[in-house]
């Protein structure tokens, strides 16, 4: 009964929050950015929250510790080293700057006057709508399959509820509802997981963290690679630490963090706590998946007569916990998770409102207007994703597809365009254009391949990083006025030309 308690006690508040939240919107500004007022501590909890998922806790870390054993920790220091830390110290403090300058809200409008092109700002928006929607189906899918084995509902229910919960109260109180909401997720999210990797280590199927390693060493045929530092597979575990880590660069729910706090100050006290947030979150939930192989004793689980990767959490924290602390982790998992897909379902519906109808089509469109359109495109875009969510997919290749193809496209053009002055208007297609090429064409042409989905990532995020610079010394460079005003240098309209 408690875990019912526990859920029903957090959608409770969640809905509180957005109604709470609504009293505060009332702009567009207000919907999307929060009025560019988020503190230190709402900023690296939301980025952190947007971060981890049930992606992350459900299909990342079951299938990795499943995978590479002990060696998947390495995973988490990655995310909280390269994905936060080093996140934050290059990007942060001159993306606020920059899109301050421009007066650019979303990533599509900064590539926009970035690079003086409204054909870019179109495609950047259409990919953010379209190739999101199975990462936040991936999300979806590993929330259901939790709820499914400790709460018994059927996995239709889980995503139809959800979503339901998802869209109203970030219908109703924007970010600034996202923002609370992923405060206190995060508070949830760092005390159920310091017990969740607590009560495991201390089960008896493990025995201890020192019985823990021995018993994983002696499983027959991999226990060797299980408990060597780097496991027996280090290039797979290396693209994926690539693809999780250096493409949060990339994606503009992430980058989106940056926009919203209010000043240098707290994006240096930021950094500390979205880093120790990663540490701790990312670190505990691959080290506790690496013990995944005691508690299912070698054998992975079946779902619709198929062994499932994605299933192996589930089942785990089933057996390793007591019923207390479960209710506790499924709210872990839903926090981390509704987190995630808020931010994801907020920059997909303004991508299309403000960047697309409002920014292209009808630039005169009232503020009244474009917010009933943004809150209409969620209820879309929360749709579809429900669609793809319920298509049989492994968590692990959704989730790879689109963390690829988005970072892929954008990671170059937008690191080479905050601080590189050279960079053109034909280098950032071309770093687009291969990035996104690469990814489609791969999957297009391996299929929907989980062993190859983070290779695939994170070869599209280098060829891209490699096009940028390389076209961009061959082509025309963007007018001397423009660049000036870009950095800083000069006030004033630059008078650029928005070309294709």
């Amino acid at each position: 009964m408690l875990k019912y308690a526990f859920l029903l006690f957090f959608v409770l508040l969640m809905i509180g929050i957005g109604l709470y939240s609504k009293k505060k919107v009332n702009s567009v500004q207000d919907f999307f950015l929060g009025g560019r007022q988020m503190g230190p501590w709402i900023s690296a909890f939301a980025y952190g929250t947007t971060y981890f998922s049930a992606v992350i806790f459900i299909g990342y870390a079951g299938k990795s510790g499943w995978s590479f054993g002990l060696s998947a920790t390495w995973v988490g220091i990655g995310n909280a080293l390269l994905g936060s830390l080093l996140a934050w110290l290059v990007l942060a403090k001159r993306t606020r700057k920059m899109t301050h300058e421009l007066n650019a809200s979303t990533m599509p409008e900064f590539f926009e006057k970035r690079y003086g092109s409204k054909s870019m700002k179109i495609a950047t928006a259409l990919i953010i709508f379209i190739f999101l929607v199975p990462y936040s189906a991936s999300v979806y899918q590993g929330l259901s399959y939790l709820f499914e084995i400790v709460l018994g509902i059927p996995f239709i229910y889980c995503i139809l509820a959800i979503a339901v919960l998802t869209g109203v109260y970030l219908i109703l109180g924007g970010y600034v509802a996202t923002a609370i909401n992923n405060f206190i997720q995060g508070i949830i999210m760092l005390v159920g997981l310091a017990l969740m990797v607590l009560f495991v280590i201390n089960h008896p199927a493990v025995g201890g963290l020192g019985e823990g390693i021995k018993r994983l060493s002696v499983i027959p045929g991999e226990g060797e690679n299980l408990v060597k530092i780097f496991g027996g597979q280090p290039l797979d575990l290396l693209s994926l630490i690539f693809l999780t880590s250096m493409g949060t660069w990339g994606l503009p729910q992430m980058v989106h963090k940056f926009y919203t706090i209010k000043s240098d100050d707290a994006i240096k006290k930021a950094t500390v706590i979205s880093t120790v947030f990663a540490v701790i979150i990312a670190g505990g939930a691959y080290f506790t998946g690496a013990f995944g192989r005691l508690f299912l004793d070698n054998t992975l689980p079946v779902y619709n007569g198929k062994p499932n990767y994605d299933m192996i959490m589930p089942n785990m924290l089933d057996i390793a916990l007591p019923d207390a602390l479960m209710g506790l982790i499924v709210i872990l998992v839903l926090s981390a998770s509704m987190s995630t897909l808020s931010s994801l379902v907020l920059v997909s519906s303004s991508a299309i409102s403000l960047d697309l109808v409002q920014g292209v089509l009808f630039p005169g469109m009232k503020k009244e207007k474009v917010m009933l359109l943004m809150r209409t495109l969620c209820i879309v875009f929360v749709t579809l994703s429900v669609i793809v969510a319920v298509t049989p997919n492994a968590i692990l290749t959704l989730m790879s597809f689109s963390w690829g193809t988005v970072a892929g496209a954008f990671l170059a053009p937008f690191l080479y365009g905050l601080y590189w002055k050279g960079t053109t208007r034909a280098g950032a297609w071309a770093g687009l254009i291969s990035g996104f090429g690469c990814s489609i064409g791969c999957t297009l042409y391996f299929g929907m391949n989980a062993a190859l989905a983070p290779k695939i990532g994170t070869a599209s995020m280098i060829i891209s990083m490699i096009a940028v610079p390389v076209v961009s010394l061959i082509t025309s460079k963007l007018p001397q006025a423009h660049v000036d005003k870009v950095f800083g240098l000069t006030p004033g309209n630059t008078g650029v030309n928005f070309e294709n």
